[in-house]
């Protein structure tokens, strides 16, 4: 790291350096107070001094992180910004004060977003301190005698698992502007997201949590498989200098319950991918970083983890194809509507599929893959419901499907890929690929099949905080094997819910997850698979946030339908079954047979999807073909369905 020579004092805060005021407590204070000079070293070695910009008439400062994901997107944003002002009229500077990121990693920073403006090293975190600076990325306008005229945020459009289409308020720009035009800044704070400074910290080496002894089998338990080199989180936790300068932020990300990433209630079910910290390792981080970090004795940590590099999958695939012909390029900013690519794997066979992986190309700009097998004249399964084969999403591990039990994928079928892209800050290219390890047909017992109760007919209000969804699977035909959950919704989901419901109406809660995140789609898997008896139907509860108050919310004024992107909505509870693979006899599909079933058989039907048991089936408590005939069946409109309505649409749909 670059030393740095201090010219001057820095006469902002009345406090000594090294320590600071939080966000929290004073942020007024850093208006209006004025900003002496100094000088730090480029990436380069060449000095800069606040002195070098007096012919401008306001110098932005801006503090960024080379690895935090906000910093990365805003880092063009303030270099389009610059390209927008004259030097004289408007100068930029950025600012790093992190102690993890080395010389080299702010270079590659430039390099990668095409930064033009100098980017120095602020070593021992002195000007941080100085301008109580707390995040990355944040920014402080200077006015013409250099002293604080605006500080926070650059815009509203990223913020922390926020992405907008565009922005709402352009602070940044709306603050230079009003300077320039000779008036004072209007909003002069608005508070930064983002990650916290990694600053040198000063340990207590007394402390009895150290990173050698606790802190590192913790990350490696419940971290490092994420948080490592070529994998999908954007830094690395696998050293002590690595970690250091992230200690505030994980202790943050804990205690608000974003990291790791489980939304499950632990109420319900038991799963084998379960992520979740006990109380006693959140506590045990809390004082690690209360007590400064501390390294302690690095020959406790327990020994490094070998993770398979590239494919996890048990063995190297059976065969690998591209999603795509050529590579897509995302571009550095804005909103991507899924991508869809059709491949052909050429089939002429039924292939059993005992394992499958989605691989991205490029992990930085791949949210998630959804793969989906359309057979011979079936559907596209583009709408999300039919032939799902496998899902790729963060922090999703490939496994192998259960000793004797496979996927099928029918002989012709074609392959169709779903992806949803974000952007980085920097156009990148992508090109994803499938790997297959294909089972031994003669000892699959068990057909794996992907099904779902899905709502299409979403009509979700303006304005709504908390509307409810319903939707009913088909009842079970013979006994299965229940293996996982993975429930599917956009930035208006709120929560999803699982439930057994038997023949005779009772019902189970069987997976909770009363926080859903758009931003992982995990699937939840049982430690034991759970026996379905005959007639067992799966009922899904899902709630959306259509509100202004749901900041991923694209535009609460409008009426929000079914659709694949994501500013539509989607509500599909994806379950795997296992059920007794049947040898195939070649008898032709049963002809359909107009229903003959007596008026007590009706009710009984009815009561089946009576979900609510309120005596009357309503058009909220249906779902997929049946939801669509509810309104030709309804004869009288009231939006109530009687047994005898019921029994006439039954027979003019022949069953």
């Amino acid at each position: 790291m670059s030393r740095i020579i201090a010219v001057g004092t820095i006469l902002l805060l009345a406090c000594s350096v090294g320590q600071r005021i939080t966000a929290e407590e004073l942020p007024e204070t850093r208006i209006g107070r004025p900003v002496a000079n100094f000088t730090l070293q480029d990436f380069r070695g060449k000095e800069h001094s606040l002195d070098d910009f007096g012919e401008s008439k306001l110098l932005v400062v801006a503090f960024l992180g080379a690895e935090c994901p906000l910093a990365k997107l805003y880092g063009p944003r303030l270099q389009s910004l610059a390209n927008n002002y004259d030097a004289k009229q408007v100068a930029f500077l950025g600012i790093n004060s992190n102690c993890q990121d080395a010389i080299t990693e702010i270079a590659a920073y430039a390099r990668i977003h095409d930064i033009t403006f100098p980017l120095l090293k602020d070593s021992g975190n002195r000007l941080a301190d100085a301008l109580n600076a707390v995040r990355t990325p944040e920014v402080f306008l200077l006015d013409q005698e250099r002293k604080i005229s605006y500080w926070g945020r650059i815009d509203d459009q990223y913020g922390v698992g926020v992405v907008r289409k565009a922005p709402k308020r352009r602070d940044l720009k709306v603050a230079i502007d009003e300077l320039l035009a000779g008036k004072s800044v209007s909003e002069p704070i608005r508070e930064a997201e983002g990650c916290f400074i990694g600053r040198i910290r000063k340990a207590n080496e007394g402390s009895d949590v150290t990173y050698g002894n606790q802190i590192s089998r913790i990350l490696q338990k419940r971290c490092v498989q994420c948080h490592r080199k070529g994998e999908i989180a954007p830094f690395a936790l696998q050293e002590y200098t690595e970690v250091v300068g992230w200690a505030e932020t994980i202790a943050e990300v804990v205690k608000d319950e974003r990291m790791p990433p489980w939304h499950a209630n632990e109420k319900y079910g038991h799963f084998d991918n379960d992520r979740r910290l006990s109380d006693e390792e959140k506590q045990l981080i809390y004082r690690w970083v209360e007590n400064g970090a501390p390294q302690g004795d690095l020959s406790q940590q327990p020994e490094a983890k070998a993770y398979t590099v590239g494919w996890q999958l048990p063995k190297k695939p059976d065969l690998v194809l591209p999603i795509a012909k050529r590579s897509y390029r995302v571009p550095a900013e804005g909103v991507v509507r899924y991508q869809y690519f059709r491949v052909d794997p050429g089939f002429k066979e039924d292939k059993w599929i005992q394992a499958a992986e989605l691989l991205p190309g490029n992990r930085a700009v791949v949210h998630h893959i959804l793969a989906f097998a359309k057979g011979p004249g079936g559907r596209s399964g583009s709408g999300g419901l039919d032939g799902f084969l496998v899902g790729y999403v963060p922090g999703l591990r490939a496994r192998p499907f259960p000793e004797g039990m496979a996927k099928k994928i029918a002989a012709g079928s074609e392959l169709i890929f779903q992806v949803h892209y974000t952007p980085i800050g920097s156009a990148q290219l992508d090109l994803s690929k499938i790997g297959f390890v294909f089972a031994d047909p003669e000892k699959v017992k068990y057909e794996v099949k992907t099904t779902s109760a899905a709502q299409r007919s979403l009509r979700i209000p303006p304005g709504e905080e908390n509307y409810r969804v319903t939707a009913v699977s088909r009842s079970s035909r013979e006994e299965a094997l229940l293996l996982g959950f993975m429930p599917h919704m956009h930035v208006r989901g709120k929560s999803f819910r699982y439930e057994a419901m038997a023949r005779d109406g009772s019902r189970e809660i069987l997976i909770d997850v009363p926080n859903f995140d758009f931003n992982w789609q995990t699937s939840y898997r049982l430690t034991e698979p759970l026996k379905l008896a005959v007639g067992t139907r799966i009922h899904c509860i899902a709630h959306f946030d259509n509100s202004e108050f749901n900041l991923n919310n694209p535009d609460p004024s409008k009426t929000v339908r079914w659709g694949d992107q994501t500013w539509e909505e989607m509500m599909i509870g994806y379950f795997d079954v296992a059920v007794p693979r049947k040898k195939e006899s070649g008898r032709a599909p049963d002809r359909p047979v107009r229903s003959t079933e007596a008026p007590d058989n009706i009710r009984d039907r009815l009561r089946r999807y009576d979900t609510n048991k309120n005596g009357k089936l309503e058009r909220d408590e249906v779902s997929g073909r049946m939801r669509l005939l509810f309104s030709f069946w309804d004869q009288d409109r009231d939006g109530v369905l009687t047994p005898e309505e019921m029994k006439k649409g039954l027979q003019r749909v022949g069953r």
